[in-house]
C-alpha cells in the first residue's frame, strides 16, 4: 500500500508534464486540493490493483515450481 500510495502521487506530476508537453502549457491548475486527491486516490488504485495482480501471480507461479519439484522428485 505504501509503494502505491508514493506512486500514485508521483503519477499525478508525471501526468501533470505529460499535459504540459501536450498541450504547450506553461503552469496547470488542479482547482485545490480536493481534484488533487481525486486524481492521487485514482493513481493509487490503480497502482493497488497491479501490484495486487502481480503478488497473485508471483505466488501461483512459486506454487507451481514447488508443485514440479515435488512431482519430479
Amino acid at each position: 500500500m505504501t509503494i502505491a500510495g508514493v506512486g500514485g502521487f508521483i503519477l499525478v506530476f508525471v501526468e501533470a508534464y505529460i499535459v504540459l508537453l501536450l498541450k504547450n502549457y506553461q503552469t496547470i491548475d488542479f482547482g485545490g486540493i480536493g481534484p488533487f486527491i481525486s486524481i492521487w486516490a485514482m493513481n493509487f488504485f490503480l497502482l493497488f490493483t497491479i501490484f495486487t495482480h502481480l503478488k497473485l501471480w508471483y505466488e501461483e507461479r512459486e506454487q507451481e515450481k514447488m508443485l514440479l519439484r515435488k512431482i519430479t522428485k
